[in-house]
């Protein structure tokens, strides 16, 4: 008997986005044919061009000449105020950002209205992290800072998971634990608000507690069993991202409940690989080979679980791996930029899909703030380039067509990488 169309339609949206192991496409370098045997050239050029082993602190030394040029402060500067004029401008009257607005033939997967709660948290919480950190430059953006918090404090203790699939909210759960972490350094002398702020901070590790995946870590989608606790194996990028957020508020006074965080850390450690590139989810451990779980495929996730990891202790994660995936992430960056702006997640080579991008590129600069002054250098200019280039004539940036949600949450990450890319360099000059 054919099933009905609504149970057609749930199949085949949990085919594009829930089973990426079953639906990416192949990677540029998956072999189709058994190769010959290479001549002794060749195996001296493969010899040089293999990866070096980390664990130690030599400099990598591969980074493209024509990219070292610093960064004018100048032009860096009216691009931050071309973006922090755009985010003043797409704010909502309520104080938010992004709507279930503007889709497409094919949105993604978005049980209504959990979803775009989520969604709105989490944009809207980047958003006002990005104008926290540019306000004492911008003091214009004061009253919008204030309705984002106004709303914030309303809204985030309201926010839940869509149903038992969509996780989404793990996602705004994390993100505004990096918002109420500097609203903290915001308010200082305010201790009411500080009270309210540390009330909701709590609250962010309950929930966080609560949506945990049974072996530790978090998803975002659960189509397993529909169980209160989530049944679905954790994803290496979403740990990273409550690991860092977790780690702003730790810094803070606060803690975060430690059997959640080792559960977290353990996660990640299973899906690292020797080279410090991770696999999308646990649930690819048995495919450590596919596209995905390459190092082009890792590309936008490995800055984010290294430094996660490294900010909560590992001492594998020195100074040379992260140089290392940092000049990967500028050398290599054409992998992620052919995912930038297609409409389908995951259609690009190594799978990459388009809302890796600048995703990956500020924790890229967080991993840089890591590495000594006299290091930075080597990277700041590079990556800052890279956002420069990739500014909208509005003033926004954006990498994947996700209702109106995508240009805010774009915006707030190149801000944010911006700023640390130009204050490494002002650092640097200063040595």
């Amino acid at each position: 008997m054919a099933k009905p169309f609504a149970t057609r339609v749930a199949c085949l949206l949990f085919g594009l986005f829930c089973l990426p192991a079953f639906t990416f496409g192949q990677g540029a370098d998956t072999a189709t044919e058994a190769p010959a045997e290479p001549t002794a050239g060749e195996e001296k050029a493969d010899q040089e061009a293999a990866p070096r082993e980390f664990g130690n602190e030599v400099e990598t030394d591969r980074i493209v000449d024509s990219l070292q040029e610093p960064l004018s402060s100048e032009v860096v500067n009216k691009s931050l105020k071309r973006g922090v004029d755009y985010l003043l401008e797409s704010q909502h009257e309520g104080g938010y950002w992004g709507a279930p607005t503007r889709t497409k033939a094919l949105n993604i997967y978005a049980p209504v209205p959990g979803a775009h709660h989520a969604f709105r948290m989490g944009t809207s919480a980047l958003a006002l992290c990005a104008l926290i950190e540019l306000e004492e430059e911008y003091p214009e953006v004061t009253p919008a800072i204030d309705r984002a918090e106004k709303w914030m404090l309303e809204a985030l203790p309201k926010l839940r998971r869509a149903d038992q699939t969509a996780i989404y909210n793990v996602w705004g759960h994390a993100y505004s634990l990096q918002a109420l972490a500097r609203m903290h350094d915001r308010h200082q002398g305010d201790e009411e608000m500080l009270a309210t702020i540390g009330e909701l901070i709590e609250q962010q590790f309950d929930m966080l507690t609560r949506y945990e995946s049974v072996d530790g870590g978090w998803g975002y989608y659960d189509m397993r069993y529909g169980t209160d606790k989530p049944s679905s194996d954790s994803i290496s990028f979403v740990n990273a991202t409550v690991l860092v957020a977790f780690n702003d508020v730790r810094e803070r006074g606060f803690k975060p409940p430690q059997k959640v965080v080792d559960r977290a850390i353990a996660a990640t450690e299973r899906q690292q690989k020797k080279d410090f590139s991770y696999l999308y989810g646990e649930y690819l451990k048995y495919s450590p080979v596919h596209p995905v779980n390459r190092p082009g495929g890792s590309l936008g996730r490995s800055q984010a679980c290294n430094v996660a990891l490294r900010m909560w202790g590992q001492k594998e994660i020195t100074n040379a791996v992260l140089a290392e995936w940092l000049e990967r992430l500028v050398v290599r960056n054409g992998w992620l930029d052919l995912g930038r702006k297609k409409p389908v997640p995951h259609e690009s080579w190594f799978a990459v899909a388009g809302y890796f991008y600048f995703y990956g590129h500020f924790y890229g600069a967080l991993c840089l703030e890591q590495l000594p002054i006299e290091e930075q250098a080597r990277f700041s200019g590079p990556l800052g380039r890279l956002m420069l280039d990739r500014q909208e004539k509005d003033g926004s940036w954006w990498d994947y067509p996700l209702y109106s949600y995508h240009q805010p949450y774009g915006t707030a990450f190149a801000l944010m990488t911006l700023k640390r890319c130009r204050d490494s360099e002002s650092a640097t000059a200063t040595e």
